[in-house]
């Protein structure tokens, strides 16, 4: 026990700094203690709040084992309903992908005018007695449209009226009556002889264009009148609208076509070239137009864009009629009897019938009939052409619009003054007088005015006829 006493005074500095050295000591060993401690709290810590994945195969393969015979038979069976769907809907997509696919193809190549639908083949003309006459107007038809739905067609005549025609019971829906001349100031209408008329591509409006100079604008569907553009110097002699759009060509006698844009109702411009009376018009979707310039001997392609124009001969009379078979092809007739066709790429014709109807009067003194209208069943080698002998000519476009053949003869009575085939080509409607729709040259008077209705048939394939 004496040890543990140490007398005052006894210790020395040296001996007290020892002793502050262990406890120092002591209390830093104490200190690394807690903080080894605290480290592994953490560490453990952080394991405790580590998530390990764990995987559910076992607890599906349960499942698996759990699912009964029937109730595999009933989900497999689902399984192949849900594919079959799938694959048929797949199939619709194809098909409407292949459908519009060919639909855009058919668009691209009429728009170049390179389609060409081998309609000739198939048409088989009517019998007499499937033809039909409907009768109204007082004077010689000079002038028919029919709507874009193929439903109606409306008339133009030398007794200055309009008839709107109904196409499946021949009953007339609308007149608008014609005028004695000099009433202009109150006459809401022609007053002088209709010489041309043409109906927008929607079906909206309707244009017609007389022997005085103006021409008139209507609602198709109500045949309220809706404008008169006046600004020709003489009689208005032919009228299109360009397709898909608002916008009408007239051209006249005046020798000049006339631009106008019908739903605003306004004048665009006026494009001269002609050097004599121009007696035929048409247009289809390029901002373009085709003209026949009578005694000039020229048919024309008019550029509105480009404000230039192509100027074509080839007939030897004077050229009265002209219709587009598609943006790049057309058709014409003229006084010395004579049926061409031509390309807008070339200035002579690519085809060209002479006498195409035929010749009458005495022996050495022959004359032909005039081909005094013409028709084309659009994007198609099927055209149509009509004269005063009263018959309706029907034609096969050779191979690359380079030859014209006889397909058939539709005999009428009277001069074939107008045609037009239906937006299907399934009937062919022709306008008839007793005189010439431009003058009083001859008179037929067996004839009957009125409009004459073709239906046409078509041969079923010889897997389906068989």
């Amino acid at each position: 026990m004496s040890g543990l006493f140490i007398k005052k005074g006894s210790e020395g500095p040296a001996r007290r700094r020892r002793a502050e050295a262990g406890n120092a000591e002591i209390t830093s060993l104490k200190k690394k203690q807690r903080k080894g401690a605290s480290l592994r709290e953490e560490i453990e810590s952080d394991s405790d709040t580590e998530i390990v994945p764990v995987r559910q195969k076992p607890q599906e393969d349960e499942e698996d084992i759990e699912e009964t015979a029937q109730e595999k038979k009933l989900r497999l069976a689902k399984e192949y309903l849900k594919q079959l769907q799938e694959q048929e809907e797949e199939r619709q997509d194809d098909e409407n992908q292949d459908i519009v696919g060919s639909r855009l193809q058919e668009d691209v190549l009429e728009q170049r005018g390179k389609l060409q639908r081998p309609l000739a083949k198939e048409l088989v003309p009517p019998e007499p007695s499937e033809i039909r006459l409907l009768r109204g107007h007082q004077g010689p038809i000079t002038c028919l449209v029919i709507t874009p739905d193929d439903q109606h067609v409306f008339s133009g005549s030398k007794d200055c009226s309009i008839f709107k025609w109904s196409i499946c019971d021949g009953k007339k829906v609308h007149k608008i009556p014609g005028g004695r001349k000099g009433s202009e100031d109150k006459h809401v209408g022609h007053t002088a002889h209709i010489l041309c008329m043409a109906v927008s591509s929607d079906g909206k409006y309707l244009a017609s264009g007389d022997r005085n100079k103006l021409i008139f604008i209507w609602n198709a569907e109500t045949c309220q009148n809706l404008h008169k553009f006046q600004g020709h110097r003489d009689a208005v002699s032919a009228l299109s609208f360009q397709k898909g759009k608002h916008q009408l060509f007239s051209a006249s006698h005046d020798r000049s076509v006339k631009v106008w844009n019908v739903a605003e109702n306004s004048y665009i411009e006026t494009l001269f070239g002609h050097q004599d009376a121009i007696t035929g018009l048409d247009s289809l979707s390029r901002e373009r137009c085709v003209t026949s310039g009578g005694r000039d001997g020229t048919v024309r392609v008019w550029k509105i864009a480009e404000e230039s124009q192509l100027v074509f001969s080839g007939h030897e009379g004077s050229i009265d009629c002209i219709r587009l078979i598609n943006e790049e092809h057309m058709v014409s007739g003229a006084e010395d009897g004579s049926l061409a066709l031509w390309s807008v790429s070339r200035k002579k014709p690519l085809a060209r019938v002479k006498c195409a109807h035929g010749q009458h009067g005495n022996p050495g003194l022959e004359q032909p009939y005039w081909v005094s209208s013409v028709s084309a069943a659009l994007n198609s080698d099927v055209v149509a052409s009509g004269s005063n002998d009263g018959n309706v000519r029907l034609w096969r476009c050779g191979e690359g619009f380079r030859g014209l053949h006889p397909l058939c003869t539709i005999p009428l009575v009277g001069s074939v003054n107008s045609l037009q085939f239906s937006s299907s080509a399934d009937f062919l409607v022709a306008g008839v007088g007793q005189e010439h729709r431009l003058g009083r040259w001859w008179r037929i008077k067996e004839a009957k005015n009125g409009l004459y209705i073709i239906p046409f048939k078509r041969k079923l394939p010889l897997s389906e006829g068989s």
